[in-house]
């Protein structure tokens, strides 16, 4: 590390989080049954749906065999769950979710 970060620079960007729900997508049992690619369509349409509304900040797929993806939600933990529990791959038993609250500093954002 070569930047200098001072005490008063962390206290300030400290102060400028905001509450965010991350979700975290695993590959369930179900992941290869009947009819799994279009479910997973489904699914793809949704999350990017959402991403599109702004209820899904920051939206990456993994390329993994047990994580599916992750999920910065721009709502409360409690509603971010509802939310995937109604996912079509969720609800085939193709992806697992966890959510839990989390901060963010708003402007952060993924590289161009």
């Amino acid at each position: 590390m070569n930047t200098t970060v001072t005490n008063e620079q962390i206290q300030a960007l400290a102060s400028t989080a905001k509450p965010y729900s991350l979700a975290l997508l695993h590959w369930g049992p179900e992941r290869t049954k009947d009819g799994a690619d279009a479910i997973e369509l489904e699914h793809q349409r949704r999350m990017v749906s959402l991403r599109a509304e702004g209820v899904i900040a920051i939206l990456c797929p993994v390329g993994s065999d047990t994580v599916a993806g992750v999920a910065i939600m721009t709502v409360p933990a409690g509603e971010a769950a509802e939310i995937m529990a109604a996912d079509p791959c969720v609800r085939a038993g193709m992806i697992r979710c966890e959510v839990h609250p989390c901060h963010g500093f708003p402007g952060d954002a993924l590289p161009a």
